[in-house]
């Protein structure tokens, strides 16, 4: 304590005025550092750095370079609106770090000095002024201002959950005794720290670190920005570098095989932009927003879940592991009496009655201001009737160097008899018991059995005194006669156990990553039904020398994380992500704010921190694993229309282009003009914004969903060359009705011709390749069937239409329909063959084993 003193420079009667302001000057204002947040221009041009944004603007440019400006007013304005969006979002959560200040007290009471010699006098200073070396006194209820070292306690208790997610209030004494070996940081008992606060008690204590050397702010330096890219920005970029290969590499050849076969130049680049546009999916930063904030806004209505960056909720459904605190997710914040336990092992009630009159007259005779969780939890156990049969006279409150607490009450009928009721601690209360040794040795070990399954454990006593006037004092806590224990567990939450059959259903791997014993945690997670080996589970002190893949390929197998410390927590989020997992992680205390920010989503609920409810990209109105599972079913459903307009479009797109790039090199004029091209793109990307409002297939949401790059290619790639196929006969058949006595090769009924077919197979392939195929139809027409039948109508109604001469199309003659009729029967029996062929080697089922040999490591 001295050699703390000494170390800071000063005394116990605290800093005189001169030398808390020259400190004050030098080491600044005890504050946690503002991380400086970019301005909405600087988050707008950012969001130009995104590869799809970036193509679709290099499109615009080179759309607007050769005149077709109605192409670049559309993609200019799409951009625009996307990078608004992600500009907006993200400058609304570079604002959360204002909640900080109000965890923190704003006044604190200090010992100050006017001069050297001058009498320390106490006096309140805002918290901001306090330096190290200052002098402050704490009592229950207040803040811990800073980091501090106490110099004198009195029955001193500190929550301190929000920095190490233990549950319990832990003592704190000055003396420097013995702590726990291999104890962390925040379990020496000497130590409080800034963010933690006063259960009960007093103290006098000495601060060591204020504003950015606390923990409190090291806990927020770590959080200064995400780990890496998100699941949703991972899956973007994938799929943004397939399209932009393919559309860097289409005008070129579009331009050279014209060139080289046809002898067309530079008037051929119209026709080769608008290839390249239409193998985007223009309408893709549309109906991701759509999608995905439809989901937000059913989530917040309907379960009161609030998802504050639009990403997150495919993120959400991609989840396939779920990290937690154990206290307040699978555990309510409080303990319930387990059971009782006499000296030979079985059941007795009366340890529950003894345990229960001691804590109600400590608390009515102790003056404390509210009972102890353990004893609320004896009080709601207790027959409350029971209680009023005794008379208390005395108590000797809970001390922490003692360990035990006293009351000592007049029982009725026993006159001249006083009864003394010990509870406390197990040792403190055996050591003070008349027992032969080998019985202590055997009570020591029962209750240790006890403490290795979970729960935690108070030994009850009793003693008959005589009726004396003077106070009792803890020199009376002697010749006990030893009762039974009492014990505790955490107080499950509701809902958890169903939530985790559910979130195993839907594929997700629990990790629980806590700072409490590791028998409790296993306790807790048995009593909820989840499997824990004895080498699922370890306590983070043995992950210190292990490198990141060591520690990834540990975290696979590990179901339950002790002791975490926050920057455990980070980094075992971080290793599971490394491993290819994509993790959420639900807190709600600043010591979860490193792993919120390491995970790819970050959950906290609605009574969590301000600065962790602030920084977590989805915010729960409780603190409920039901909310989670409901969450991560809206991202499955949002994810899995993305990825089917995805599918769709782009195989659709990549047909057309192979076709394209065939008739170019068969016909003597360009298969399809640009203005064409167009207008049938702007028609199937309006039809297919309609998957934003379709039901996705069940067997969606039993997996996570992700935007996997090499998945996509390989379907598209597929498709696509079937939707070639389909064009290609397309141009067999135009050539047999355009075949015959006063018929010649005509231009604008080849364009005719193929822009009806195409329309019409791309209606077909909506209703055909979708996910939810199947669910909608069953209540009538859903908004992807009604889309699809408004595209073939444009299909067969434009050509004919004044609004098609304009587009240079005409009417087409009754031969083509009859042959094309033939042809999409036959498209339509080619797609649902290679759908089944593709779902059987790459869909659901083929995956399950796969599925369930990974959870198995999980």
């Amino acid at each position: 304590m001295l050699e703390v003193l000494r170390g800071l420079g000063s005394g116990p009667r605290g800093l005189t005025e001169a030398q808390a302001e020259e400190r004050l000057e030098r080491l600044g204002a005890n504050t946690v550092p503002d991380r400086r947040a970019a301005s909405w221009p600087r988050l707008f041009v950012r969001s130009l750095r995104d590869p799809f944004t970036a193509v679709l603007l290099c499109l615009g440019l080179v759309s607007a370079a050769v005149l077709a400006w109605g192409t670049a007013s559309v993609i200019l304005l799409l951009v625009v609106v996307s990078c608004v969006l992600r500009a907006s979002g993200e400058h609304r959560a570079d604002r959360s770090m204002a909640g900080l200040r109000e965890l923190v007290a704003t006044t604190t009471t200090v010992l100050r000095r006017t001069g050297e010699h001058g009498k320390a006098a106490s006096r309140e200073v805002p918290v901001v002024e306090l330096v190290p070396g200052d002098v402050v006194r704490l009592g229950s209820g207040d803040l811990v201002p800073a980091d501090v070292r106490l110099l004198r306690a009195s029955g001193l208790t500190v929550h301190q959950a929000a920095l190490t997610g233990e549950s319990a209030p832990v003592a704190k004494y000055a003396d420097d005794l013995p702590h726990p070996a291999g104890g962390g940081l925040f379990e020496q008992p000497q130590l409080c720290f800034q963010g933690s606060s006063v259960v009960s008690g007093s103290a006098t204590a000495v601060i060591t670190a204020t504003g950015a050397h606390t923990r409190f702010a090291a806990a927020h330096g770590s959080i200064s920005g995400r780990a890496g890219a998100s699941a949703f920005d991972r899956s973007v970029h994938g799929v943004s570098w397939i399209l932009i290969r393919f559309m860097l590499l289409t005008p070129p050849l579009v331009l050279m095989a014209n060139a080289a076969l046809r002898g067309r130049g530079l008037e051929t680049l119209p026709f080769a932009v608008a290839v390249a546009v239409g193998l985007t999916p223009e309408m893709l930063p549309v109906l991701v927003t759509t999608c995905l904030a439809r989901g937000a806004s059913l989530l917040a209505r309907t379960h009161g879940v609030i998802v504050k960056r639009l990403p997150a909720l495919h993120d959400v459904g991609a989840v396939d592991v779920l990290c937690l605190d154990k206290t307040g997710t699978l555990t309510q914040d409080r303990p319930v009496v387990h059971g009782t336990l006499a000296p030979d092992g079985r059941d007795d009630p009366e340890v529950l009655h003894w345990a229960a009159v001691n804590a109600w007259w400590t608390l009515q005779l102790a003056d404390l201001p509210t009972p102890d969780a353990l004893d609320e939890a004896i009080l709601d156990a207790a027959d409350e009737d029971t209680l009023m049969a005794y008379d208390g006279t005395a108590a000797v409150p809970f001390d922490p160097l003692r360990r035990l607490a006293t009351a000592v009450v007049r029982t009725p009928g026993r006159l001249g008899t006083h009864t003394l009721v010990v509870k406390g601690d197990v040792e403190a209360v055996l050591e003070r018991c008349v027992l032969p040794e080998d019985e202590r040795e055997r009570l020591r070990d029962l209750a240790a059995g006890q403490a290795d399954g979970g729960l935690r454990v108070l030994a009850v006593a009793t003693a008959e005194r005589p009726v004396r006037v003077r106070d009792h004092t803890p020199a009376d806590e002697r010749g006990l006669a030893f009762l039974g224990f009492i014990t505790f567990q955490d107080a499950l939450a509701p809902s958890a156990a169903n939530a985790l059959k559910v979130l195993t259903e839907r594929g997700v791997a629990v990790k629980i990553l806590t700072g409490d014993h590791p028998g409790t945690a296993a306790r807790a997670c048995r009593d909820l039904g989840i499997a824990v080996a004895e080498d699922d589970m370890l306590t983070t002190d043995r992950i210190d020398g292990l490198t990141d893949a060591e520690l990834a390929d540990l975290a696979r197998r590990t179901t339950v994380f002790a002791r975490c410390t926050p920057e455990d927590k980070a980094r075992i989020a971080h290793a599971l992500r490394t491993a290819g997992h994509t993790v959420g992680f639900l807190g709600d205390g600043v010591n979860d704010l490193p792993a919120l920010r390491a995970a790819d989503v970050g959950i906290a609920p609605r009574d969590a921190a301000d600065v962790t409810r602030e920084g977590a990209d989805v915010v729960l109105a409780e603190k409920d694993l039901t909310a989670v599972a409901h969450a991560i079913t809206a991202g499955r459903h949002a994810s899995g229309n993305i990825a089917t307009y995805l599918r769709i479009t782009l195989s659709s797109n990549l047909g057309n282009v192979v076709a394209m790039l065939f008739a170019g090199l068969l016909l003597p004029f360009l298969p399809m003009l640009p203005a064409q091209v167009l207008v049938q793109n702007l028609c199937f990307d309006a039809a297919q914004l309609a998957f934003a409002h379709d039901r996705p297939h069940p067997s969606v949401l039993g997996r996570p969903t992700a935007l996997r790059p090499r998945d996509l290619l390989r379907f598209i790639t597929g498709f696509g060359v079937l939707n070639a196929v389909a064009d290609l006969a397309t141009f067999g058949v135009l050539a047999v009705a355009l075949r015959g006595p006063g018929n010649v090769d005509d231009e604008a009924v080849f364009h005719s011709g193929w822009f009806t077919e195409n329309l019409l197979t791309q209606a077909l392939v909506m209703l055909l390749l979708r996910v939810g195929r199947g669910t909608a139809e069953r209540r009538g027409p859903g908004p992807v069937a009604r889309a699809a039948a408004a595209l073939a109508a444009i299909g067969l109604l434009l050509p004919p239409s004044l609004l098609g001469s304009w587009l240079g199309l005409t009417a087409l003659p009754p031969m083509y329909y009859l042959l094309l009729t033939a042809v999409l029967a036959l498209y339509a029996v080619g797609l649902l063959a290679v759908r089944a062929r593709y779902e059987r080697r790459y869909g659901p089922a083929s995956r399950e084993h796969l599925a369930a040999h990974e959870m198995s490591h999980l």
